[in-house]
Parts: C-alpha cells; structure tokens; sequence
C-alpha cells in the first residue's frame, strides 16, 4: 500500500514537472552587456576576427587544451572556427554570418555536443561618448528537451555568467589598445 502511494505521487511529480517544461518559452535568449572605455572601430576587430575573438573567448579558458580550426577567410562573413573541447565547451563551430559594420557582428553557433542546439550570436556596439557599450546576446530555439533542462538548470545564469567573464577580457583588450 505505501509502496503504491510512494509509487504515485512519483509518477505524479514527473507528470508535473513534465506538464511545467512543456509550458516554458520555445525560445532562448541570453544577453549581457558593458561599457567599454574604447570606440566601436577599436572594438570590432576583436569579435569581427576570429583568431582575435579566441583571445578573450571565455570558452577557450574553459578548457586550454579544447581542439580548434578556422575555416575561410579569418575575419568577416564567412570566417568560421570549429572546436571540439571538454565537457564544459562542448563541439560545434561559429560563423559570422553577416557583414560587419562598427555597431554589430552576427554569428552562428552550431552545436553537436553535449547536445545539438543552433543558435544566432549578436553582438551589438552603441557608441556612448567616449565609451561603447557592447551586449552579447544569444537566442535560438528551446525544444522540449532544453525546457526540461531548463527547469533543472537555469541557462541564463550559466551562459550568462560566461558572458559576463568573455566581456571582461574583451574589455580588458579593447582598453589596453
């Protein structure tokens, strides 16, 4: 009898929380912003060139050793880089997708591992005098098994936090230049 209640509010609790994920947003959006002592023009470089972008990348210091190679042109709609790092980077590649002007560079990040997921990269540069304020955001799709994580794991605060640490190196390049 207690074995078949135990059994019950189990099944009843995963049904809960199976029923929760299924209402959460179909999409993600993270986004982390800062003021960068420097212009647009001296900024762009740093994100608009990959092997540039790697030197503040915060995946990169996640895992030292991770895999990398660049394909196509090194900066510019087209240049791309694919890893295969450890669990904490996981596998997959990005590509600028669009050309970049001094206030915003698009990306693509295409990940296979730890789990598939196909997200659009913006960073966006707003001149604020002799400042720029930069924002990384990243949105993309949230299927039913990223909801699910979701209720377990809160992305924004994960992903956000290496946003936050990547934007500080930027911010430490692009002042020192």
């Amino acid at each position: 009898m207690i074995a078949a209640i135990a059994l019950a509010a189990v099944v009843a609790l995963a049904a809960s929380l199976l029923l929760y994920a299924a209402t959460r947003p179909d999409t993600l959006r993270i986004e982390r912003s800062v003021l960068i002592a420097a212009l647009p023009h001296k900024i762009v470089p740093l994100i608009n060139d990959l092997p540039r972008f790697n030197t503040w990348n915060p995946y990169n210091q996640k895992d030292p050793a991770m895999k990398g190679s660049y394909r196509g042109p090194s900066s510019g709609p087209g240049a791309a880089f694919d890893f295969d790092g450890n669990k904490n980077v996981g596998k997959g590649s990005i590509q600028i997708i669009e050309p970049s002007g001094p206030s915003r560079v698009t990306m693509t990040l295409d990940m296979t591992a730890p789990m598939a997921c196909h997200n659009v990269i913006n960073f966006i540069l707003d001149p604020q005098g002799n400042a720029t304020e930069v924002t990384w955001a990243m949105q993309g799709p949230c299927p039913f098994l990223g909801k699910l994580m979701g209720v377990i794991f809160n992305m924004d605060k994960m992903v956000g936090r290496d946003f936050e640490s990547g934007l500080a190196g930027l911010k430490r390049i692009a002042e020192r230049t």
